[in-house]
């Protein structure tokens, strides 16, 4: 999605790059990316260990989230057959949609935010927020998750690749409601590389995230 607010973009609302943490719409590179200057997973151990116990985290624990009704987002490849890796796609998931809602107001206080984010990751995300509302800018639109690939790092470790299609995702001025309907380019489509670290609760919380907007593998 297009998710630099106006004061951000040389006071328009212009296709320019996100987040997710989440992002909208076209071009550059997101302010997430250059809050985290490693590669998620680029200092994580060997190449392959023994697969942690699923262990799942008792749902009625973890915060709600909500998104505005003109918000979507879709995630493709949500079951693997492997119970980890299941988990650390829905919780991925659960982390996108948590950094929305905290943009869009439906988690004002960022419980979800907090809950799913780690280290540079979270203090990403909520330098994101926070340069959202000050912008008073808001989220509109769709955004889908697809080519999500999970390796594994040990018990606590995960690495995560998923492309971005935001091409019909927007930033809109919450004063006015209007959205910033930017052009379909290959910057519409986002490469994320993420790592996810399993907390002691068994959540897999996101501790980096890097997107790379108009890389070739997530185009159309």
């Amino acid at each position: 999605m297009n998710r630099r607010p106006t004061v951000l973009a040389a006071l328009t609302l212009t296709a320019a790059a996100a987040l997710t943490l989440s992002a909208c719409g076209g071009g550059g590179d997101s302010d997430e990316d250059k809050a985290n200057d490693k590669i998620a997973g680029a200092d994580t151990g060997t190449e392959k260990s023994a697969s942690p116990s699923a262990s799942p985290v008792d749902s009625s624990d973890r915060p709600k989230i909500t998104l505005p009704p003109d918000l979507k987002l879709t995630f493709e490849t949500t079951k693997t057959g492997d119970a980890v890796k299941d988990a650390v796609l829905a919780d991925n998931a659960e982390r996108m949609r948590a950094v929305d809602a905290a943009i869009t107001g439906t988690d004002p206080e960022g419980e979800a935010l907090a809950y799913y984010n780690t280290g540079k990751a979270r203090e990403a995300a909520l330098t994101w927020v926070q340069q959202f509302k000050d912008a008073n800018a808001s989220l509109t639109g769709e955004a889908r998750y697809y080519d999500r690939k999970v390796t594994l790092k040990g018990k606590t470790t995960a690495l995560l690749t998923f492309c971005a299609d935001e091409s019909k995702g927007f930033s809109k001025d919450k004063k006015t409601g209007k959205a910033d309907k930017t052009p379909v380019t290959k910057n519409s489509y986002v490469l994320y590389n993420t790592r996810l670290d399993r907390n002691s609760e068994g959540t897999w919380q996101t501790s980096q995230i890097i997107s790379t907007r108009g890389a070739a593998q997530c185009q159309p």
